[in-house]
């Protein structure tokens, strides 16, 4: 059954990682999918030709999501070039890590841009285009849950800053019958974070499971959200982590 025939979604760094994972998976339940994508347009492409062999329709938008114009046109090309717009999975981040004392002005302004400003924006843009129905979902972090390693204050407090942005948008569109949500991913095995890494060991013995995630776990929550079982689901910060914060 697909239960996301007739929607389209908006996945904002979706050519990787977690991002390509929801991308699929939303296509997989029956979504078309846009995704936004920064410099490396070949692996866009893939995704975009994975969505499309599964019968869907797929869009690639290059955007930077530090330039406030690039995050706007995305979800309004994404909205002209694909009829309209229900899911918005808002997924593009940068992770900066280092003492804070070495923490340069531009790092940590381009972090709020990217993990704080930019969600806000998205969302701000994609309610002109949603209906009743219409879902807004976050990728946060296990850091907003439990810091374990020194260097990741600025990153902490850009995924933290988005546990307040979702409670804050919850309440302002529940009654436009608009859902939001955050997940807060534990450690995931991609290109940015390798389970084979050189930390993949003692990463792996704060979590409860003694793994890491495969991407495709993390996409199955955000699938849920997107769709009809989780339209009762809204002001919430799901935790898939593994038992990291526990």
């Amino acid at each position: 059954m697909k239960r996301l025939e007739g929607h389209v979604a908006l996945v904002t760094g979706g050519s990787r990682g977690i991002g390509a994972a929801v991308a699929i998976r939303l296509a997989e339940e029956g979504a078309d999918v846009a995704l936004t994508y920064e410099r490396n347009a070949e692996r866009a492409g893939q995704v975009v030709k994975q969505v499309e062999a599964l019968g869907r329709r797929a869009l690639a938008i290059r955007a930077d999501s530090a330039d406030p114009a690039a995050v706007r046109a995305a979800v309004d090309e994404t909205a002209a070039t694909l009829g309209r717009l229900d899911i918005l999975v808002n997924n593009a981040a940068v992770f900066p890590m280092g003492p804070l004392e070495e923490l340069e002005l531009g790092l940590l302004d381009r972090t709020l841009a990217v993990n704080v400003r930019a969600p806000l924006l998205a969302a701000q843009a994609a309610v002109r285009h949603m209906t009743e129905g219409g879902r807004i979902i976050g990728i946060g972090s296990n850091v907003a849950e439990r810091v374990v390693f020194p260097g990741l204050a600025l990153y902490a407090a850009s995924k933290t800053a988005q546990v307040g942005m979702v409670k804050g948008l919850a309440r302002e569109l529940g009654p436009r019958g608009i859902t939001v949500n955050l997940v807060h991913p534990g450690p995931t095995d991609t290109d940015a974070n390798p389970a084979e890494g050189p930390f993949a060991e003692t990463v792996n013995g704060f979590t409860a499971l003694g793994r890491y995630a495969e991407p495709a776990e993390i996409a199955a929550t955000v699938a849920y959200l997107a769709g009809p079982d989780g339209r009762y689901v809204t002001g919430a910060a799901i935790s898939v982590d593994g038992g990291f914060a526990a």
